[in-house]
């Protein structure tokens, strides 16, 4: 039998290590481990001021940094200032470094120096494109690229027949492709926040029962295997909408030192909160098309063929949907239907429930994880590649790391070697997210997981107790109650 609920544990689990990503060596010119403003260990970056921080990120003629530490600081660097007020900063060292070299002897390397400034312009760009969503920083990255731009032609300026500077071609691309990927992203989203969550059914006042004739989800698709592929298809495809700056938003609208919020307010959270609704509905589903089924044979058949597909997406590596699906049988309307679970032939089930058991902050769970991320990283095809987590999990792990690690050390350092972690979580996380599926995709399969209407809570329990009546004072109580409120309602 199953278990009621499924309780979520709010430890973070043996990933956090200490273990940081290596360090990039001290900086040509710049802030070092020497100054006491950047902190190495064993070679490591673990810890120093936001300024150095943030100087160590701008090249200089003979540094650049290493594309780890680029990733790390400015997915990070949003919980200390916002991305405008960074990339400002930038500018203004970029600016500084400029008039050095103008003045010194190394005037000739001033081109090399803008073609760096660029390049790192352009990661950013390609990393964390909505960053420039925001006119702010939309209007640095401008003013940057254009003194950039002047000190190119200023190089050149006894060769004025030239055509247009290799430097002022790669602006003109790197902001064309920015743009081009904001527009992307926003026809993307306008798409998704229109595309309709499936309908709630609360079902007639006192009879939820739909005709025997209605279709259901076996007369759509009897094949566990072809059903675990088609949520696979939906969960990469929701899952792809969610991007770094998204994720730090977790850490970042709570206790940040000037109390600005990432990307301006939490309706940009749109992502997280779709896809976290897409695992409800999905276990709603679940319970609807168990509870809707009028005989026992036939939900002993649902339910059955529920499991198998769980199995399924385990084997795919779709942990998501393995979770919502067991989540859907585990709710009370579901798990007390004793009469149709005696029918089942739960062995399967309780292999699942086994792997997704909450001890020891799900330690089964977390294994199976890690042998799934070992396959796709050695894998050769995009089968082998896919690992879907249990989103409200690895949400957990990342919320939780933040809490047990403060942002700023005693001597008023960042705790760089923090970051270092959840950028790590993170970046796996990215990268599982881009593998693309590999099944066929079937549209009428996928049309009716994602529009078919589910239950409320209320039509699920009058469902449950129209198939199997109350067997005790608690359950008789709460069906008097529920009879009494939908009757006066209607």
């Amino acid at each position: 039998m199953p278990q009621t609920s499924v309780v979520f544990s709010s430890t973070l689990g043996p990933s956090c290590s200490g273990q940081v990503q290596p360090g990039m060596g001290e900086r040509g010119g710049g802030a070092s481990s020497g100054s006491g403003d950047l902190i190495f260990q064993d070679g490591r970056l673990i810890s120093g001021s936001l300024e150095s921080l943030v100087e160590h990120l701008v090249p200089t003629v003979d540094y650049y940094p290493d594309r780890t530490y680029i990733f790390t600081f400015l997915l990070s660097s949003r919980v200390f200032m916002p991305p405008h007020d960074l990339l400002a900063r930038l500018g203004q060292i970029c600016l500084e470094q400029r008039l050095q070299l103008e003045a010194g002897p190394e005037k000739a390397k001033l081109k090399s120096f803008s073609a760096k400034i660029v390049q790192l312009l352009r990661e950013w760009t390609e990393a964390f494109p909505y960053d420039f969503q925001d006119e702010k920083t939309m209007a640095e990255l401008k003013a940057v690229a254009h003194r950039v731009t002047q000190c190119d032609e200023a190089l050149m300026a006894p060769r004025p027949s030239q055509e247009n500077s290799t430097v002022k071609k790669a602006i003109a691309q790197m902001i064309q492709s920015l743009l081009l990927s904001l527009t992307t992203r926003s026809q993307l989203q306008e798409m998704r926040e229109k595309f309709r969550l499936p309908a709630v059914d609360k079902g007639p006042v006192l009879k939820a029962k739909p005709p025997a004739a209605q279709k259901d989800i076996l007369g759509v698709c009897c094949d566990p295997l072809v059903l675990a592929q088609q949520l696979t298809h939906i969960e990469l495809e929701r899952v792809s909408s969610i991007h770094p700056e998204d994720l730090i938003q977790i850490i970042s609208h709570t206790d940040s030192v000037d109390k600005h919020r990432c990307r301006g307010d939490m309706t940009k959270t749109y992502s997280l909160e779709a896809y976290d609704n897409w695992f409800n509905c999905l276990s709603m589903l679940v319970a609807t098309e168990v509870c809707r089924v009028v005989k026992k044979k036939h939900r002993t058949r649902v339910l059955e063929f529920f499991i198998d597909v769980a199995r399924e997406c385990f084997n795919i590596g779709n942990f998501n949907s393995m979770m919502a699906i067991i989540s859907g049988m585990n709710l009370s309307p579901v798990a007390r239907l004793k009469k149709t679970w005696s029918k089942v032939k739960t062995a399967k089930f309780d292999v699942l429930e086994h792997h997704m058991d909450p001890s020891s902050n799900f330690c089964n769970y977390r294994t199976a994880l890690q042998g799934a991320t070992q396959r796709s990283q050695t894998a050769h095809s995009s089968r082998e590649k896919i690992v879907i987590p249990v989103f409200n999990l690895f949400v957990k792990d990342i919320y939780f790391l933040h809490k047990i690690h403060t942002n700023q050390l005693p001597n008023g350092h960042v705790n760089f070697k923090k970051f270092w972690e959840i950028s790590r979580q993170i970046h796996d996380f990215m990268s599982w997210t881009q593998v693309e599926c590999p099944f066929e995709k079937d549209k009428k399969i996928q049309s009716y997981l994602l529009t078919a209407p589910i239950y409320s809570e209320e039509a699920l329990f009058v469902a449950s107790f129209e198939s199997e009546g109350p067997e005790n004072h608690m359950e008789k109580d709460s069906w008097k109650a529920l009879r009494t409120t939908l009757l006066n309602r209607a």
